[in-house]
C-alpha cells in the first residue's frame, strides 16, 4: 500500500511517501479500513516533530483521523461489516498504525458509521475535533443551558466545533478571533460575541459583556498566556478546561482565589493508556455527533484539501496559515 511515514523526528521534510505493507490480519476486535480521506490535526505535527514523547513504533505512519470503507472484520466484530462507510480517530500508539495510508487496522470501539450526508473528506475532518470539544464541554465542564462559555480560537478546528456544541447545549458563547473574516465565520456558527484579541483586551471585553460577573466556562485551545488569561475571565467556582500542557511559569493564584475547577482534555488518553471503556465512549460521541450532522445542526468546516502525496505541504499549511477549519488529505487508489 502507499503511505506517508518517517524514520526520525523533525520538520515536515522528514515525511516520506512510498510502499509499506498492508496491515493485518484483523485482531478479534479490529476492523481493516480502506482509507479514502484523512483529517490532519496539530498533534500530527507534534508527533512528527518530537516522536520520542509518544508511544510510537518506527517507521511512524502519522495521523489519527480517517474515513473510509470496511474491508475485513475480526471474529468479535458484530456492529460493522465489509462495505460499511465509517469514520474514526485512532492515534498510532502502542504498535498501532496511523491513518496517512491506504489501509489501517482500527479498534472497533472507536468506529462510527459515516453520516450519509457527508463526503469522505468531510467525515475525515471531523472525529478528533468532535471528540475533543465534546469531552471538554460535556465531560469536563459539565455544560448546561443558560451558562456563558468563553471559547478561545473560535475559528480553529476544535474551537469552531466547540461553538456549535455549546450553542446546542443552550449556552451563550463568547469567542476570540484574530480577523474580521474569522469573526464572521464564528458568528455564522452561532457565537454571540466575538473578541479580536489583537485589538481588544480579552479579560476587559469579557467582563463588559457579562456585566462584570465573568463566564461560567473557559475553554483554552491555545495555551501559555491564553490559559493564564482564562483565570481572570471565569466567575468564582467556574470551570477552566485546557487541551494543552500549561506553561511551567503559569501563575495559579487567581485560579485558587476564585476556587476554579481546572480540567485537562486529552482525547489521546484512551488509546495511549489502553482504556477500553473510554474508547467505547469516544465511539459513542461520534455516533451522537453523526445524528447532529445528519440533522444539519453541526458542521466541520474544511479549509483546504491535499493529496496524500502532499502530506508535508499540508502539515506546513496547517502550522503556518492557521486556517478556518480543517485540512484534509485525499487518497486516490
Amino acid at each position: 500500500m502507499k503511505a506517508v511515514y518517517f524514520e526520525k523526528g523533525g520538520a515536515s521534510a522528514v515525511l516520506e511517501y512510498g510502499e509499506r505493507n498492508i496491515p493485518g490480519p484483523c485482531g478479534e476486535n479490529q476492523v481493516l479500513v480502506s482509507i479514502k480521506a484523512v483529517g490532519i490535526n496539530p498533534v500530527d505535527c507534534k508527533i512528527r516533530a518530537a516522536p520520542d514523547r509518544f508511544p510510537v513504533s518506527y517507521p511512524v505512519i502519522p495521523g489519527c483521523d480517517g474515513a473510509g470503507i470496511v474491508e475485513a472484520v475480526g471474529n468479535n466484530v458484530k456492529a460493522f461489516k465489509p462495505g460499511d462507510s465509517i469514520y474514526f480517530s485512532q492515534p498510532g500508539f502502542n504498535r498501532r498504525q496511523g491513518t496517512y495510508a491506504e489501509y489501517v487496522l482500527v479498534d472497533q470501539a472507536l468506529l462510527a458509521k459515516t453520516p450519509r450526508s457527508l463526503s469522505y473528506e468531510q467525515a475525515a475532518a471531523a472525529p478528533l475535533v468532535l471528540i475533543t470539544a465534546w469531552e471538554a464541554l460535556h465531560g469536563r465542564a459539565r455544560i448546561s443551558a443558560g451558562q456563558t462559555v468563553l471559547i478561545h480560537a473560535g475559528a480553529g478546528g476544535v474551537g469552531h466545533v466547540a461553538i456549535q456544541l455549546a450553542k446546542l447545549a443552550g449556552a451563550h458563547v463568547i469567542t476570540t478571533v484574530s480577523t474580521d473574516e474569522k469573526a464572521d465565520f464564528a458568528k455564522r456558527l452561532g457565537a454571540d460575541k466575538t473578541i479580536n484579541y489583537k485589538l481588544e483586551n480579552v479579560s476587559e471585553a469579557v467582563m463588559r459583556w457579562t456585566d462584570d460577573s465573568g463566564v461560567d466556562i473557559a475553554l483554552d485551545t491555545v495555551g501559555s498566556s491564553v490559559l493564564q488569561n482564562c483565570f481572570s475571565c471565569v466567575k468564582p467556582y467556574g470551570d477552566v478546561v485546557t487541551i494543552l500542557q500549561p506553561a511551567a511559569d503559569t501563575d495559579w493564584r487567581e485560579a485558587r482565589l476564585r476556587n476554579l475547577r481546572f480540567s485537562f482534555e486529552l482525547m489521546l488518553t484512551p488509546v495511549m493508556l489502553e482504556l477500553d471503556s473510554a474508547m467505547q465512549l469516544q465511539g459513542e460521541i461520534l455516533r451522537r455527533c453523526s445524528i447532529l450532522m445528519e440533522e444539519g445542526k453541526l458542521i466541520v468546516e474544511i479549509a483546504k484539501t491535499f493529496d496524500l502525496t502532499e502530506a508535508a505541504a499540508a502539515q506546513d499549511y496547517l502550522e503556518n496559515q492557521h486556517p478556518l477549519g480543517k485540512v484534509v488529505l485525499v487518497i486516490e487508489k
